[in-house]
């Protein structure tokens, strides 16, 4: 069974957006860092955009940037913007009605699936994109004196 990489991209996605303070940033930039094509971030981008988490701007100095401060946006914010409800799902095919398990195991998944969910969108309201960035400044390296995103755009300068 397969899981899905939407949450953990548009994660990334604003992440980065973070990172470059209020320099907008073009879909390629954002793509050569996520590793994947431009015509898939400009996809989320939209969704994100539906759900008021990032602004775009045209035009030669256009862009993609957060439409909020990277404390006011939880990653809970961002799961709801990418992501159906449901961390697991039930059965793809029908449970056989004629076994006394088959029969009763919808109701008892969704109560127990209920509760997930409910506390991973605990966990998710809890954590901010600043959060995030913040727990990404240990993995930078120490012979890299300001931030920047890897691309064959210009480097962006660090918020401070």
């Amino acid at each position: 069974m397969s899981t899905s990489s939407r949450f953990a991209v548009a994660v990334h996605v604003l992440s980065l957006m973070a990172w470059a303070d209020d320099e907008p940033l073009k879909s390629e930039q954002v793509a050569d860092s996520v590793n994947t094509n431009a015509v898939v971030i400009r996809r989320m981008l939209c969704e994100l955009a539906e759900s008021k988490l990032v602004v775009s701007q045209t035009g030669a100095m256009g862009g993609t940037r957060l439409a909020r401060e990277p404390e006011q946006i939880t990653l809970l914010d961002i799961y709801q913007a990418v992501e159906s409800r449901g961390v697991f799902s039930l059965h793809r095919h029908p449970p056989n009605r004629d076994c006394p398990v088959g029969v009763n195991i919808g109701p008892v998944l969704n109560e127990v699936l209920d509760e997930v969910d409910t506390a991973v969108e605990k966990v998710l309201a809890n954590i901010t994109i600043k959060d995030v960035v913040s727990r990404l400044k240990p993995c930078v390296s120490t012979s890299v004196s300001k931030r920047k995103v890897v691309s064959k755009q210009p480097v962006m300068q660090a918020r401070n």
